[in-house]
């Protein structure tokens, strides 16, 4: 089990998600805007951030990267979760500090595989 911060701003798409976050055996907290994102990030110290890019106020590429050059959050990876799919979105992503990319909608096995990856499981 991990715990894992979504910071997403659509209602349904977090719904969707914690369900099936926990259904794999994950805590789940979220947040619908960068910036809380990033105070709950830094507070709670979750395993994971999964990351919205389209979000209200600052976008989750700009998120990531501060949140992967803060001595305080460096270490939790970011798994960028987004509609945008295009390679040059994806390679920007990775670039901002992002340990990996995956887009909307996920399938269930490959998100979950992921995240066990990223989390050493």
């Amino acid at each position: 089990m991990a715990r894992i911060l979504l910071i997403e701003d659509s209602p349904t798409e977090t719904a969707v998600m914690v369900q099936l976050l926990e259904r794999n055996g994950h805590q789940v907290t979220t947040s619908g805007s960068a910036e809380d994102g990033i105070e709950a990030c830094r507070r709670g110290k979750p395993d994971l951030v999964l990351m919205d890019v389209i979000l209200p106020g600052m976008n989750g590429f700009q998120a990531t990267r501060l949140l992967s050059r803060d001595a305080e959050t460096k270490h939790i990876p970011v798994l960028i979760v987004s509609t945008k799919g295009l390679d040059t979105d994806r390679v920007w992503g990775m670039r901002q500090g992002a340990k990996d990319y995956i887009v909307k909608p996920p399938r269930e096995s490959d998100l979950i595989a992921r995240i066990n990856a990223l989390i050493g499981h």
